[in-house]
């Protein structure tokens, strides 16, 4: 352990010194390229001293024990028993970093939430699961754009996506995929039923055009007028889009940008993302994978979540958490839920490891 760490840092501190090199400074492109990496070296270096630091500080007390009188050795002992207690969790701490993270970890991200099982309550549900991500992506910082949306008369969206720009995006919405229900006394019910209704959230890395190369010849391009809730035209030029992919029959839409040059370059970044996921779950099926365990990659046909508004509680069934219902869906404990999943994939990622 001590001399892969060694190595690490030194290519580390290697790296440091390129970053200052004029060549590099001058060349945009390269710079950011290794300030990237510089930047996601940093955490297991800063373990990594701190590990080889304890190691250090235990040999040289042990060192010092030869010549040491009775209180001086009882001192020594108490600082190798606190070194040596911390290093178990730092060993666990660096094998997590040194797993290698997933490359759409960085990547911004497009979500797409759709209605699912239960008619209108299932529309206002999917706008309730809009406006939990709104907070959540506010409270930290991230940017929403709204790429096409289709409002449902009683409230809501039949269908909504949008894109979400920020630090480590993906990183962390990921763990959103999958089938979301709710159990609640819907705002049309006389009767005072519980209903159960469902919506899907599909979050996608948004992939560059070099990720994916798309053939023009390959998409046909409809342009139509955008048009409102009950179908009140918005505006009388045709500047609304759908595009197909022809070899996939990937069918993406917009109408809810200013132009048609605007609604169609949206409609590209949507299909670029749906294409890259295409690819990727290609992959990871060639390859016999599971999609990481289920965990941050919920198969859209599962189940990941329950609101229960009645019991005031909200379990995610991939680790049993439990939150309240108005906590997360109706609050800011969201993160307190993804943190969960979080822990938990890092726990089976250190126990692969070992």
């Amino acid at each position: 352990m001590r001399d892969k760490l060694t190595k690490i840092i030194k290519a580390y501190e290697e790296l440091e010194a390129k970053l200052m090199d004029p060549a590099v400074v001058s060349d945009p492109k390269e710079y950011a390229r290794l300030a990237k990496e510089h930047a996601s070296q940093s955490e297991l270096v800063a373990r990594a001293r701190e590990y080889l630091g304890a190691l250090d500080d235990i040999d040289a007390a042990k060192e010092m024990l030869h010549e040491a009188d009775a209180e001086e050795k009882a001192m020594l002992q108490e600082d190798i028993s606190a070194n040596e207690a911390k290093l178990p969790e730092l060993e666990d701490e660096i094998k997590f970093l040194l797993i290698p993270a997933d490359p759409n970890d960085e990547k911004d991200t497009i979500v797409e939430i759709r209605a699912g099982v239960g008619g209108d309550e299932a529309a206002i549900f999917a706008g309730d699961l809009f406006k939990m991500y709104q907070r959540f992506c506010e409270s930290r910082g991230w940017k929403i754009q709204i790429l096409s949306s289709s409002p449902s008369e009683a409230g809501g969206f039949k269908t909504i996506e949008f894109k979400v720009t920020g630090e480590k995006v993906y990183s962390v919405m990921k763990y959103e995929s999958g089938v979301h229900r709710v159990q609640r006394v819907p705002k049309t019910e006389s009767q005072g039923r519980i209903q159960t209704s469902t919506a899907t959230v599909a979050v996608l890395p948004e992939a560059d055009e070099i990720d994916i190369q798309i053939d023009q010849n390959d998409l046909r391009i409809d342009t139509y007028c955008a048009s409102g809730p009950g179908g009140q035209c918005v505006n009388t030029t045709y500047s609304a889009v759908r595009i197909t992919h022809l070899p996939t029959n990937t069918v993406v839409q917009s109408q809810d940008q200013r132009s048609q040059i605007q609604n169609r370059e949206v409609c590209m970044q949507m299909l670029r993302a749906r294409l890259y996921e295409m690819e990727l779950e290609k992959q990871q099926a060639e390859q016999g994978a599971a999609r990481l365990s289920q965990i941050g990659h919920g198969n859209r046909s599962e189940k990941i979540r329950t609101y229960n508004q009645p019991q005031d509680r909200v379990t995610d069934h991939r680790i049993g958490f439990n939150g309240t219902y108005n906590g997360v869906l109706l609050g800011d404990a969201l993160s307190s839920v993804i943190e969960a999943l979080a822990a938990a994939e890092r726990a089976e990622k250190l126990a692969q490891a070992v």
